[in-house]
């Protein structure tokens, strides 16, 4: 069982997707994935996994796992723009590790 955190760019990307049999079926995954079934998945780097999904262009939808139970959903995109998104997924993954490391806070003044 996981937890399934989604970060605002990937609730934006996915509320955008026009077509709505996609964006139910894509949420359906997540639901999945909360359960612990996480289906086809691959990792891309820098502690970045992409959920693959086979139908349409290819759907993709890219993650990072904090601790043992939770999944922080960071964006998603199709094979056309597959190299940006999971550019955009590692930059937005270190951001957030960024913010929650104590040892990169600025100590108190």
């Amino acid at each position: 069982m996981y937890t399934v955190i989604e970060t605002e760019a990937f609730t934006a990307w996915l509320a955008g997707l026009r077509d709505m049999p996609t964006r139910i079926r894509l949420t359906r995954r997540l639901s999945k994935a909360a359960r612990g079934a996480l289906g086809d998945v691959k990792p891309v780097g820098d502690g970045v996994w992409e959920m693959r999904e086979f139908f349409g262009p290819g759907w993709r939808m890219y993650y990072i796992r904090q601790g043992a139970a939770i999944i922080m959903m960071l964006g998603g995109g199709d094979k056309s723009t597959q190299q940006a998104d999971i550019e955009f997924a590692k930059a937005l993954a270190t951001e957030l590790q960024d913010e929650q490391d104590p040892t990169d806070q600025d100590p108190p003044v």
